[in-house]
């Protein structure tokens, strides 16, 4: 099984994720392809994700958790290996500035 989730992408990309995989909900899409399939559609997912878009796909594997993963552009949820298994860093949000002492 291959699940992919979008965000901030061009209509385009949307529309090839559809010939291929089903939209089950807005940008998160689920299927049960080939790896030469899912390589192909990771490719195109890769290619035209645009400036600000992200991507995250999971697929089955024969591992200890089950699946791997993949990301691409930026997005506060890394994935890290810690001894062989997938774990997913949560980045801080942006500090913003205050605007001065409060009073």
């Amino acid at each position: 099984m291959l699940v992919i989730a979008v965000e901030n992408v061009p209509p385009r990309l949307r529309g090839r994720l559809a010939v291929w995989l089903l939209e089950v909900r807005a940008g998160l899409y689920v299927g049960d392809v080939s790896k030469a399939t899912r390589e192909m559609i990771w490719q195109q997912v890769t290619a035209g994700l645009g400036p600000d878009g992200n991507a995250v796909a999971a697929w089955s594997a024969r591992n200890e958790q089950g699946y791997e993963l993949a990301t691409w552009g930026t997005n506060r949820r890394t994935p890290v290996d810690c001894d062989g298994m997938t774990l997913v860093s949560f980045a801080p949000a942006a500090v913003r500035p205050s605007g001065g002492p409060s009073k």
